[in-house]
């Protein structure tokens, strides 16, 4: 199996929260040499080296910095989201009653039909009492096995479920644990849980931010494996090319960054989102530890590049009329340049001349990519973030089948073909 797919598999398995996520691209960038920083500290910062931060553990943004580097070098950005449309599970969660149910809300834009009758695990970060009140203690959980299920309602009390049912989010949408027995009538079931999975005493948890995750495994399939099926594919596909770019894609001169981002599904209007401060500030501060003024640092920025990585709709086979009548794209045709009048994506075409000439230089796969004017189609990090950072941005990604379903499906090729072109961006030297 080609390595980019095996560490898609891998990503895939082990990234069940926008924590954990962040945890294995962290574990890929130690591996390959990348030192870690710390936004309350001052950088000293080298040529020929790599480095990252973790701002708040959801996000991740890391930076190699070429080892002939000069400050008139082009400044090359990739990014991506942490993070999927799924369940959250809320604060005092357990619901009273024989059976064992959870209170949870509806994280982004998921296909809630899709969460029901499957294999649910939960995943997340917990804070716990500590000496320090100003520094309580963090940990990752994952429970690593089906401990929840949706329950569908039979067709014999719901007639019409065939004929398309509206899902009650408050109703519907409660996951099941198991039932109360005699001898285990705690009301804070969960609670007991998580201590006993963090071997922490019950009342020292003092909140948590978990997520329920689909625990079906990563699947290559098809006729001829020439397909993925697995959860999370959107988008953790880009993340993980956005990993490899900068890993395997070192130039000689230039700055080179990757930025993963979390809260892209609800807007990423957040301190640990797109939309914020958080990469501009962290993009001067690395002028400024280069020596460099802040007047260059501004003009480092005018002359650079984003490449917004998120997936994109290839043509289903069931409903082709749902996908414009020309900008189409199949599984395994290679890269989506994903195109927008409308600015829904942050492309302009100074932007895609760049990539097309990456793509025909390196025999790179692709296709443009457009929505059908009847269907909105949705948004991604390129125009909130090159809204803040102005530079000349595109909006790339794989094609793929059931987006914002809790099991997703795409080409296998694809994710090869956008490990690639993640590396050329970041490794082509300029003329």
């Amino acid at each position: 199996m080609e390595k980019e797919i095996e560490e898609l598999l891998k990503i895939l398995e082990q990234g069940v929260s926008p924590f954990h996520v962040v945890k294995e691209a962290e574990k890929q960038l130690k591996e390959a040499g990348f030192e870690e920083l710390s936004l309350k500290k001052k950088w000293n910062l080298e040529t020929g080296k790599g480095y990252f931060l973790t701002p708040f553990q959801s996000s991740l943004i890391a930076f190699w910095i070429g080892k002939n580097y000069k400050k008139e070098d082009m400044l090359r950005i990739e990014m991506a989201h942490t993070d999927w449309p799924c369940l959250k599970i809320k604060s005092l969660p357990e619901k009273k009653g024989k059976y064992r149910t959870l209170n949870v809300e509806v994280y982004g834009g998921p296909i809630l039909n899709t969460w029901l009758d499957r294999p649910l695990s939960a995943a997340g970060r917990v804070s716990i009492k500590s000496k320090d009140i100003f520094r309580p203690e963090i940990r990752l959980v994952d429970f690593k096995k089906p401990i929840f299920i949706i329950p569908n309602l039979a067709i014999h009390m719901n007639r019409d479920v065939n004929q398309g049912i509206e899902l009650n989010k408050q109703v519907d949408l409660l996951p099941l644990s198991g039932i109360e027995s005699e001898k285990e009538k705690e009301k804070e079931w969960f609670l007991h849980l998580l201590a006993k999975e963090l071997n922490v005493e019950q009342q020292d948890i003092l909140d948590f931010e978990i997520n329920l995750y689909n625990s079906d495994k990563p699947e290559v399939i098809g006729v001829n494996e020439e397909l993925v099926s697995s959860p999370r594919l959107d988008n953790i596909t880009s993340v993980q090319a956005c990993v490899t770019g900068i890993i395997e894609g070192k130039r000689n001169n230039g700055i080179n960054v990757i930025a993963l981002f979390n809260n892209e599904e609800i807007g990423s209007r957040t301190k640990q989102g797109g939309d914020s401060a958080l990469l501009p500030m962290i993009l001067e501060r690395l002028y400024l530890a280069l020596e460099q003024t802040r007047e260059e640092y501004l003009a480092a920025v005018a002359d650079g590049m984003i490449l917004s990585v998120d997936v994109a709709h290839a043509i289903h086979p069931n409903h082709p009329e749902k996908c414009d009548i020309t900008n189409q794209i199949y599984l395994n045709d290679g890269v989506a340049l994903k195109l927008s009048g409308n600015q829904l994506y942050a492309t302009d075409s100074e932007a895609v001349g760049i990539i097309e000439q990456l793509c025909q230089k390196y025999e790179i796969p692709y296709k443009k990519f457009a929505n059908h004017s009847n269907i909105r189609g949705g948004s991604t990090l390129g125009s909130p973030v090159s809204s803040i950072l102005i530079m000349k941005t595109i909006d790339v990604g794989i094609p793929m089948l059931a987006m914002h379903s809790s099991r997703e499906t795409m080409g296998k090729e694809d994710q090869v073909t956008l490990c690639k072109l993640m590396k050329v961006f970041f490794e082509e030297e300029r003329e």
